[in-house]
């Protein structure tokens, strides 16, 4: 473990905060550019589907693996920093080559060409995510300086999703580039080069102190190979611990469930608002997603930040999904066609839900890993931060394809006019506000006993420093 002070300088949590904006920017972007592998280069759905997902798994089932490399590397620099830089700069590369994308080409080439850049670029997001999540887990040991580096962090990387939004009306507006294709091929050089810089300031300006003296499981080829018994161990013995097991389930569902409506924004805008006129809504889809973030970057953050100082983690996550209910049940009144500014009323208070979510439950669980340090004498961050992504990840596919059911579900057809469909309409705002509620109502009901407060916080941490005394 690093060498950790109670304080961590402002300097140190921007650094961190920093490679979060890479963390978020390029996911977010990527959500966006891959609508035109539909709308403009005709991939059929089973291609998008296939895109959509392998990846994605591919990359869940490579973080524990990362976790376990990085959480057992002996070097000069530490256990992260290497590989948070050279993740950094595979994900620029690929991110660049990967929307290298010519009509002119066959629709088989391109769906291979870029299936297969997207592996890299995944993987490249592996080598990067899992020891950078890490890193921000083990600069401090402190209660409360956790979630101020957390809060940080989430603040910076927030702005990824107030500029994301503003890429629709880039790629499809003519006066900046003559087809959606060629904006992709010449933003992803925009997009990729200040991400992947973002994505090494970590590795270059976060301290790490020499692990070359630490008792590591050997990384040698077998080792490496044998790792998955290994990692299979790590997961079993963080679930038995109780408020881990919380943290993941309560995220997977307020995240997944919101991930699920996330996709039918546009539907819902569109066809509930403007009766299905595309053109008629102007920027307001690009306004939902920006407004949302900006909330959460001034709203949401700071004041999460300060009720988990005053009222404790728990409490300030109740409180804030608590509000985040309000907000949806405000989306069900307030979407009323042609009054469009109606929803902004809404965005703080539906804000709350994701926006506060992983500032506090990384927070949290940083200190579940100080539990698992008491019970094993390990520190594991990079295998816990592993297995909480993983269930993310895990649950971010599982939500593209109930979101496609949902449409199907409603009877729900693009094509069609909002008045020869309006109970399908009205279905997919139903889904929109209702489905995220259950899933937040779900979560809270798993959240309601979580024990570790600060009190015990730092009787664990005081029990790791005895018994570190005991054995120096």
């Amino acid at each position: 473990m690093n060498e950790t002070t109670t304080k961590v300088p402002m300097g140190q949590k921007i650094a961190f905060g920093i490679g979060m904006l890479a963390n978020q920017m390029f996911p977010a972007i990527l959500g966006i550019f891959m609508v035109v592998l539909v709308q403009d280069l005709g991939f059929p759905g089973w291609m998008w589907g296939l895109i959509f997902f392998a990846p994605r798994i591919f990359d869940s089932l490579t973080d524990p693996i990362m976790g376990f490399i990085s959480d057992n590397t002996k070097s000069r620099w530490g256990r992260r920093r290497q590989y948070v830089f050279i993740g950094g700069i595979i994900m620029g590369i690929a991110y660049i080559f990967m929307w290298q994308l010519y009509k002119a080409n066959t629709l088989e080439y391109n769906f291979w060409y870029f299936f297969l850049w997207s592996l890299v670029f995944y993987l490249g997001l592996t080598i990067f995510s899992v020891p950078y999540v890490a890193m921000g887990y083990e600069m401090t040991d402190d209660f409360h300086e956790r979630t101020n580096i957390m809060a940080v962090a989430q603040w910076i990387g927030q702005w990824a999703w107030v500029i994301a939004p503003w890429f629709w009306i880039i790629i499809y507006d003519p006066e900046w580039f003559p087809s959606a294709e060629v904006a992709t091929r010449e933003l992803a050089y925009w997009v990729a080069i200040p991400c992947a810089i973002c994505a090494i300031v970590p590795a270059i300006f976060i301290k790490s102190e020499s692990t070359l003296d630490k008792d590591y499981e050997p990384l040698n080829a077998a080792n490496i190979g044998n790792s998955l018994v290994k990692i299979a161990e790590g997961f079993v013995e963080s679930f038995k611990i109780k408020a881990f097991r919380k943290l993941c389930i309560a995220t997977f569902f307020i995240f997944n469930s919101f991930n699920t409506v996330a996709a039918l924004t546009f539907f819902v805008i569109v066809y509930k608002l403007f009766n299905g006129d595309a053109g008629a809504s102007g920027v307001w889809v690009t306004l939902f997603g920006c407004l949302g973030a900006l909330g959460t970057t001034f709203i949401v953050i700071p004041t999460v930040t300060l009720m988990s100082k005053k009222l404790g983690k728990k409490k300030a996550f109740i409180i804030s999904q608590c509000i985040s209910l309000i907000g949806y049940i405000m989306l069900w009144f307030l979407f009323i066609p042609g009054k469009p500014w109606l929803y902004i009323l809404a965005l703080p208070f539906f804000s709350f839900g994701i926006g506060s979510l992983f500032t506090i439950m990384m927070s949290m669980t940083a200190d579940v890993i100080d539990i698992d340090e008491l019970n094993t004498g390990l520190r594991r961050e990079g295998i816990f931060g592993a297995i909480y992504w993983w269930m993310v990840k895990f649950g971010f596919a599982i939500a593209g394809g109930l979101s496609g059911l949902m449409i199907v579900f409603v009877g729900f057809n693009p094509e069609l006019a909002t008045v020869d469909q309006q109970a399908a309409v009205d279905g997919l705002h139903a889904f929109f506000c209702f489905f995220p509620m259950a899933g937040t109502i779900i979560a809270l009901a798993v959240m309601w006993n979580y024990d570790i407060t600060e009190e015990k916080a730092n009787e664990v941490r005081a029990a790791i420093n005895a018994k570190k005394k005991g054995q120096a």
